[in-house]
This record gives structure tokens, C-alpha cells and sequence, in this order.
């Protein structure tokens, strides 16, 4: 059974930065897409960047280009978000997810993910 455990989150000023990482267990994931949503209240999960396991290639969000960086450690099984210059408007529960056949193609939509951590709480203050 996969598992997805997600830390790093805090609170922190505008322009600040924060790093996300998620520990992937369960099985190897050579064929697998891991993604980064996130969710703020009343609003509804919002895909942020996805990254293949095995190629690395990246696809991102218009929003966070530029500010946010996806990377993996494979032998450690972490993905890792490296978040930048961060605006009140980064502030969300962040969820780490896994989609089983996405290496190729990197998809954006919530539904098409198979696994998702608990999520780690981001605040940006102004």
C-alpha cells in the first residue's frame, strides 16, 4: 500500500520561503507521476506542479512559475517543493499526491491521482 507523508509546512511572512517534502513508502514508483496540489478554504483543491519519477520532467502552474521548485531524491523516496518568495495568496493545505501512470504525461486534474498524503498546512502572512 502506498503512503504519502507530507512535512514542512509552517507560517511565514510575504517573500519568504518554505520547503515542502513528501515520503513516498510502499513500492517503487518508476512509473509514477508525483504531484503537488493545494487547497484553500471554501476553495476547491487546486493543482499546483507535477514532476516524473523516473525523467524528472516537470510541468507547473502559471501562478507559481518562477517562485516554486519541484526536484526528487529517488534514493530517499522524497519529493521535495521549494517554494519561494511566497504570497498570502500561497496560503493553503498542501497535499503530496501519486498518480500510478503518469510518468509520461503529467496530469493536473485532482481525480486523476491515486494516493494523497494528509497535507501540511502552508500561511502566508502580509
Amino acid at each position: 500500500q502506498v503512503q504519502l507523508v507530507e512535512s514542512g509546512g509552517g507560517l511565514v511572512q510575504a517573500g519568504g520561503s518554505l520547503r515542502l517534502s513528501c515520503v513516498a513508502s510502499g513500492r517503487t514508483f518508476s512509473s509514477y507521476a508525483m504531484g503537488w496540489f493545494r487547497q484553500a478554504p471554501g476553495q476547491e483543491r487546486e493543482f499546483v506542479v507535477s514532476i516524473g519519477w523516473t525523467s524528472g520532467r516537470t510541468y507547473y502552474v502559471d501562478s507559481v512559475k518562477g517562485r516554486f521548485t519541484i526536484s526528487r531524491d529517488n534514493a530517499k523516496n522524497t519529493v521535495y517543493l521549494q517554494m519561494n518568495s511566497l504570497k498570502p495568496e500561497d496560503t493553503a493545505v498542501y497535499y503530496c499526491a501519486a498518480d500510478r501512470t503518469g510518468e509520461l504525461v503529467l496530469r493536473t486534474t485532482a481525480e486523476q491521482y491515486d494516493y494523497w498524503g494528509q497535507g501540511t498546512q502552508v500561511t502566508v502572512s502580509s
